[in-house]
């Protein structure tokens, strides 16, 4: 169906990609903003905890005597148990000398800040969160600065973090499947106008050049107008190469049998042989270009009319018997008996105007090649399938050249001399074809030749 067509990839896997590739980036997107809220989320958890442990150890100092006095609550740092034991580490300060904890923790800088202060650092190589505040104690005669760091490792929040990851992972992913069959759904469902127009258009016969008047979406709509557009045209055309070929085919015989009536009048009026000869030549050059020009206007309206049949219920032997009454006088010019034989009546489904030129050029051929005195016998019957056989006793078809014979042009070897244009046999054969027949050419073994249209 798409021979000759330049395609230049399908609609409906471009509309599934962009789906598909959307749907995957909003998957990654999704995935990546989930994570980092949840990150967000987790590290704000942790932070409050480990800053309520820095608040409550701050709480805990005093000033007694100008000594900084620590009453370190236990809670401050059972409070950071976490499942995956996280490491806890703490350091107090008095201005700059470490009261308790690890002299080695990073110390956070206080400067500028209220409230507490939260960096994530290395520390013995693993990464930390370290919250610190401090504060100013206040004695009868002194003024010092407490500092408190405390520290976590990250164990628990990353595994929690990974989990969080997977869940969101697999929502992704599931996000992802669906918007996929999603996608599948709506470009087959999108295209699927498209292909119903192809399918109804593909559908129908040769002849149907009807506008396309089902519903399609908007978007389809500038398309069948033009489709429906151009088969206007083309079977406006149609009509008017036909009306061309019925009015060709008249002017062209009714001069050339005026010009040859005269010419055989004249000729019974001659008595020079040399100008007989001459009016001889002239009717047999007039019977050539007449049969000629008849038989390709026929072939042209075979090649018109074959793709769009004007079928109708019509009787075989009824239009069979009307062409043997038209070249009756052909046959008692030539002494030739045409006798009909078969079934009164067998009815068809066929265009007429074909059937009428397939058999008139079969029966005319059987004229033109039978000799003086015989007898062209025609056979029309349904039985075993419907046919129509005509035969005389003629010269017969050459053995080595009847498959050859139904080409264009084309005639036996043994037929010269004899006006033709090798265009007989041709058309019946396209006339039979386009009714899904076929014509059978054969000996008789009598003598003569057979032609047989089966339909």
């Amino acid at each position: 169906m798409t021979d000759g067509v330049q395609v230049s990839g399908s609609l409906r896997n471009r509309l599934a990609i962009t789906l598909i590739g959307s749907a995957a980036i909003l998957a990654i997107l999704i995935f990546v903003v989930v994570r980092s809220y949840a990150a967000q989320i987790a590290q704000q958890g942790q932070d409050s905890i480990i800053g309520a442990s820095v608040t409550s150890i701050l709480d805990a100092a005093v000033m007694r005597d100008g000594v900084v006095d620590v009453d370190f609550p236990y809670a401050a740092l059972s409070m950071l148990s976490t499942a995956s034991d996280d490491l806890v580490f703490y350091a107090i300060y008095q201005d700059d000398t470490v009261l308790s904890g690890y002299d080695t923790l990073p110390r956070l800088d206080y400067s500028g800040v209220e409230g507490s202060v939260y960096r994530t650092v290395d520390f013995n190589g693993m990464p930390i969160r370290i919250a610190g505040a401090s504060r100013i104690l206040i004695g009868a005669d002194a003024r010092t600065q407490i500092s408190v760091s405390v520290a976590q490792t990250q164990d628990a929040l990353s595994g929690t973090l990974n989990h969080i990851s997977r869940n969101v992972a697999y929502f992704g992913t599931g996000f992802f499947i669906l918007a996929t069959l999603i996608a599948f759904w709506a470009t087959s469902s999108t295209i699927g106008p498209l292909k119903s127009l192809t399918t109804s258009i593909t559908r129908r016969g040769p002849q149907d050049l009807s506008a396309v008047t089902r519903p399609v979406p908007s978007e389809m709509a500038p398309l069948v107008s033009s489709l429906n557009t151009l088969m206007g045209r083309l079977d406006q055309s149609l009509q008017q190469s036909e009306t061309f070929i019925v009015e060709a085919a008249h002017r062209v015989r009714t001069p050339l049998a005026t010009v040859r009536a005269h010419a055989e009048t004249t000729l019974q009026r001659v008595e020079k042989p040399e100008n007989r000869d001459a009016l001889r030549a002239m009717v047999r050059a007039i019977d050539e270009s007449s049969r000629a020009a008849g038989q390709l206007l026929d072939h042209a309206m075979i090649a018109l009319r074959a793709d769009h049949l004007d079928r109708q219920d019509i009787d075989l032997t009824a239009l069979v018997q009307e062409q043997l009454m038209r070249l009756s006088p052909v046959a008692e010019m030539k002494d030739i008996e045409l006798h009909m034989t078969g079934d009164p009546a067998v009815p068809v489904s066929g265009d007429p105007i074909l059937l009428q030129n397939a058999i008139r050029n079969l029966i005319d051929n059987a004229l033109k090649y039978s000799p003086a005195e015989s007898t062209v016998a025609v056979t029309v019957s349904s039985k075993p399938r419907v046919h129509v056989e005509i035969c005389d006793q003629g010269s017969g078809f050459l053995s080595e050249e009847i498959d050859s014979l139904v080409a264009r042009f084309t005639r036996g070897s043994n037929v010269a001399g004899i006006v033709g244009s090798g265009l007989g046999l041709t058309i019946a054969r396209d006339v039979a074809t386009a009714h899904g027949g076929t014509i059978t050419l054969q000996n008789r073994p009598e003598g003569g030749a057979c032609v047989t249209l089966s339909f």
